[in-house]
């Protein structure tokens, strides 16, 4: 209120000053909201743009998750078929002196002792192949039986050798890397009653 407003007392004057006060209040906030909306408008437009970039940086980012998805799967695939292909290439030469070994035995000239250094040679290539692929072979003669690593086919009283001792292998064990892959089965010595 203005400072002669205090001064009057009449009720009425007084109600008419503070309706000229209101009206003056009144046009000052129609001004003071069009400038105010025509900011928020500005705001809004601000924001909406920055809203739509990170939409469109999102959708973007998704497509590219999708197709780095779907790379991956599909190297997962091509490495679940492909994966023994240098493996199985190196045993078609294995395969391969095989043959050769198997068709020199069906010829009339065919020597035992070429043909048995042939199919030795094969079993050398065959080892030299398993073992560059990580498999070992496992042969426990006279070594302690471990469960973990070979079965016992049958146990024997063996005089002279202490139980549980691997005295015979019916057949060889592997394993590939770390893992046991088939256990050596053998047998084993036990105590003489």
């Amino acid at each position: 209120m203005h400072p002669d407003t205090v001064e009057v007392l009449d009720s009425s004057e007084d109600t008419v000053q503070v309706t000229e006060v209101e009206e003056e209040n009144d046009n000052d906030s129609v001004a003071f909201p069009e400038q105010h909306i025509a900011q928020l408008e500005q705001q809004l437009a601000e924001v909406s743009e920055k809203a739509n970039l990170y939409w469109d940086s999102l959708l973007r980012q998704k497509a590219e998750m999708e197709n780095l998805q779907k790379r991956v799967n599909r190297d997962l695939e091509n490495a679940r078929k492909y994966a023994l292909e240098k493996f199985v290439s190196e045993l078609l030469a294995v395969k391969d002196s095989m043959e050769m070994g198997a068709e020199a035995a069906t010829k009339p000239e065919a020597d035992l002792t070429t043909l048995q250094e042939g199919l030795t040679l094969t079993l050398r290539m065959l080892n030299t192949t398993l073992e560059k692929f990580g498999v070992q072979e496992i042969n426990p003669h006279d070594q302690k039986f471990d469960p973990q690593w070979h079965e016992a086919m049958a146990m024997q009283p063996i005089p002279n050798v202490e139980a549980g001792t691997i005295v015979f292998v019916h057949q060889k064990g592997y394993q590939l890397n770390d893992r046991l892959i088939r256990p050596a089965r053998v047998v084993v010595a036990k105590a003489i009653e």
